[in-house]
C-alpha cells in the first residue's frame, strides 16, 4: 500500500489499521514550502479522501525544530513575485517586458493564488477526518495549513505565528477565513494576524485553536496516531458524514445546517453499519465495518 503513495516531500506510512501518516519531509529547510510541495499536498490529500483503507489521516512534520516555517519566501519570490511575466507573448512582442499590462498580470496572480489555495482546501476537502500534530516553529503556512484540518494537537515547544504581514502580505491561503471560526475570538485573531507576533501551546490551547498540549514531539504524534485510530475504529459511513456534516453546517445557518443533515441521513441511516454497531453494543464486543 505505501508504493501508492511515493511523493518527493512527503513520507506516507501506515501505523496502525486504517491510519495514513503523512510527514512534510523537507526538515533541512524547517519544512518550508514552495510550490512543488503544495502542489504534492493536494495530490496526496485528494488521493488519500478516495483511498477505501483509509480512514483517518495525522499530518506531523520532519525534524526536531519545525512543523514548518511556511512559505520558502526565497522560491515564493521567484515562483509568485518575479516581475517578468514569460507567458504573455503579446507584451514580449512589442517589448514591453518593463512594464506588464497590470489587468493581465493581476489574473495571472489571482489564478496563482486560487491554484495554491485549493491545495490547502484538499486538506478540509478530503472525506477523511486529519488530525494534525505540531512542533516547534509551526509558522505562516502552518497555521493556513492546520486550520484545514480537523483537531489540531501540538508539542509543548510549538511556537506559532501568524506571519504574513512581516512579508508585506495578507495571509491568503486560509487563515483569516478559518482561524477566526475555529478560535470564536476575533478580536484576539487580529491581533495575532495584524502584528504577527509569537503566541505558545499554552495560549493556543486557551483561545482553542489546539485541543491537546503534549511535552514534546513524539508524545504528541503518538497522541494524533492514537486518537486517529480511535476515530477509524467507528463506522466509515458515521465519521465521513459527521465531517461533511459540521463542515457545511459551520458556514451556514443553523436551520440550513438540520436540513441538509436530514437529507444527508435519510440516505446515510440505510447503512448496514447502524445494525453492526447496535448489535456488538449488546453483544458487548468490537464492531467491524466494511471499507467505504
Amino acid at each position: 500500500m505505501k508504493e501508492a503513495y511515493a511523493y518527493k516531500h512527503f513520507n506516507v506510512q501506515f501505523p496502525q489499521q486504517y491510519v495514513a501518516h503523512v510527514e512534510i519531509n523537507r526538515a533541512a529547510q524547517l519544512n518550508a514550502f514552495f510550490e512543488a510541495m503544495w502542489i504534492e499536498l493536494g495530490q496526496l490529500f485528494n488521493q488519500l479522501s478516495i483511498d477505501p483503507s483509509v480512514r483517518a489521516i495525522v499530518l506531523t512534520g520532519a525534524g526536531d525544530k519545525a512543523f514548518t516555517a511556511g512559505l520558502d519566501v526565497k522560491a515564493a519570490s521567484q515562483e509568485l513575485f518575479s516581475d517578468s511575466d514569460d507567458d504573455d507573448d503579446d507584451n514580449n512582442n512589442n517589448n514591453n517586458r518593463s512594464a506588464p499590462d497590470a489587468a493581465r498580470k493581476a489574473a495571472h496572480l489571482r489564478r496563482h493564488i486560487a491554484s495554491f489555495q485549493d491545495c490547502i482546501t484538499a486538506v478540509e476537502r478530503c472525506e477523511k477526518p486529519v488530525i494534525v500534530a505540531m512542533h516547534g516553529f509551526s509558522l505562516g503556512l502552518a497555521i493556513d495549513l492546520s486550520s484545514a484540518c480537523d483537531v489540531r494537537l501540538c508539542a509543548r515547544d510549538a511556537k506559532f505565528a501568524v506571519k504574513e504581514v512581516d512579508i508585506g502580505l495578507a495571509a491568503d491561503v486560509g487563515t483569516l477565513s478559518r482561524l477566526p471560526k475555529i478560535v470564536g475570538d476575533f478580536g484576539w485573531v487580529k491581533e495575532v494576524a495584524l502584528t504577527a507576533r509569537m503566541f505558545g501551546a499554552e495560549e493556543a490551547q486557551r483561545v482553542g485553536f489546539v485541543s491537546r498540549v503534549f511535552e514534546n514531539k513524539a508524545e504528541a504524534v503518538r497522541g494524533a496516531v492514537d486518537l486517529a485510530a480511535l476515530i477509524a475504529s467507528k463506522s466509515p459511513v458515521a465519521v465521513q458524514g459527521t465531517k461533511e456534516l459540521l463542515n457545511w453546517s459551520r458556514d451556514h445557518t443553523v436551520q440550513d445546517g438540520l436540513r441538509y443533515t436530514a437529507i444527508w441521513n435519510s440516505a446515510a441511516v440505510q447503512t448496514k453499519d447502524v445494525s453492526a454497531a447496535l448489535l456488538s453494543g449488546i453483544q458487548k464486543r468490537k464492531p467491524t465495518f466494511e471499507k467505504l
